[in-house]
């Protein structure tokens, strides 16, 4: 898959909905008040976040929230040390922001893409009714 192949893909999920690139990276939002994205892709390491070495050439990192119980069935309470964060094509907690609950994948297959797909619309879900309050 690629970036463009997956930002269309959460574009006709969102029917059109609102989204933003900004320093070449992406980011996908529930309405138009841009305040919490549900899901980025980043194709660049920055000083807080260099962990999956984003700066290797054709390589890009795709990452969506999860709520808490999402995040636990996925990876239990394991800790992140011993981690690959550089690996490709393998769904892994977000290198800074696990504790958030975000997830990561960096250059997902198209197999690895289908099997995150409920994952973006559980997260589309999630931010919408956070922000009506739920």
């Amino acid at each position: 898959m690629t970036e463009d192949d997956i930002t269309q893909h959460i574009i006709d999920m969102l029917g059109g909905g609102h989204f933003v690139v900004a320093d070449d990276n992406s980011f996908f939002f529930h309405g138009a008040d841009n305040k919490w994205p549900f899901a980025t892709i980043v194709t660049k390491d920055s000083d807080a976040d260099s962990a999956s070495n984003l700066n290797r050439p054709g390589v890009f990192r795709l990452n969506i929230r999860t709520g808490e119980e999402r995040f636990h069935a996925l990876f239990g309470e394991q800790e992140q040390a011993g981690t690959d964060f550089t690996a490709l094509d393998r769904l892994m907690p977000h290198p800074t922001d696990a504790k958030t609950h975000w997830v990561s994948v960096i250059n997902p297959s198209a197999k690895t893409f289908e099997a995150v797909k409920p994952l973006l619309v559980e997260a589309h879900k999630l931010l919408g009714l956070q922000g009506k309050g739920a």
